[in-house]
């Protein structure tokens, strides 16, 4: 048995549908003999579509107001995330970044995880559920609501990995993995099977978005193995590890 912590981006829980579709896939997943805990986004452009409700309302508003803000879009997906296994048969229970022991620091819009303490989503995960935890979102020392900024849903889902000592946190995107380029602009690109935290690193520095330079980083300190997957596919996807670490450590789902 595992513990795997997966990631949903946007475009993986867009809409009903996907989010039905995504709910398949992690009770798959448990019912393969691992605990699961899911890291989830919000709904397609759901963030986008709060900045512009709230900058139609104040051209410059506070910091603050629009941290509170932001947390729903993430909030609104995990409840529905939750609610879709629920309707499967199978036992859930969803986490705002705050419920789930998130504490960061008080940079509004771009704040930095100082600990997880994520004691509700391990005794949810003791319970036999799945635990879904709200990304992009952590409580500062006040006790007001944060955001971590680009990529921060995945930084979110690395951070549980470690706090909880995952086995791989799998992070699911809408291409099959790490490319030499990007796939939809270049339909030569060639999957990477694997590939290490450095080599990553300086993609993204580069512009890749496959993953936010964070969530690497962070990553990298914990020696947490990455596995970048598709929700659309069935495909391997690419594993992102140290140079040292051994791909037999990855556990074996397909």
């Amino acid at each position: 048995m595992a513990l795997i912590v997966q990631k949903y981006g946007g475009s993986s829980v867009a809409d009903a549908e996907s989010i039905k579709r995504v709910a398949r896939r992690i009770i798959e997943t448990q019912k393969k003999g691992n605990d699961v805990a899911v890291v989830v986004s919000a709904m397609g452009d759901t963030t986008d579509e709060l900045i512009d409700q709230a900058l139609s309302i104040d051209s410059n508003p506070s910091a603050r107001e629009m941290d509170m803000l932001m947390t729903a879009g993430e909030r609104i997906s995990m409840s529905l995330l939750a609610m879709a296994i629920q309707a499967q048969g199978v036992k859930a229970h969803s986490f705002t970044g705050s419920q789930a022991g998130f504490m960061t620091d008080a940079q509004y819009g771009a704040a930095h995880i100082r600990a997880v303490k994520p004691e509700r989503v391990r005794q949810a995960i003791n319970n036999g559920e799945i635990a879904i935890v709200a990304g992009f979102q952590g409580m500062n020392p006040e006790g007001d609501a944060t955001t971590l900024g680009r990529g921060g849903s995945d930084t979110s889902a690395v951070a549980l990995a470690v706090a909880l000592g995952a086995d791989v946190c799998e992070i699911y995107t809408d291409v099959d993995g790490v490319f030499t380029a990007d796939p939809r602009i270049v339909p030569t690109a060639q999957r990477i099977d694997s590939i290490s935290y450095d080599a990553i690193l300086e993609m993204a520095a580069s512009g890749s978005k496959v993953l936010a330079l964070r969530c690497v980083e962070y990553a990298r300190r914990f020696n947490m193995p990455l596995h970048v997957r598709s929700s659309f596919s069935k495909r391997k996807g690419t594993i992102v590890l140290s140079d040292h670490a051994q791909l037999t450590s990855i556990p074996n789902r397909d």
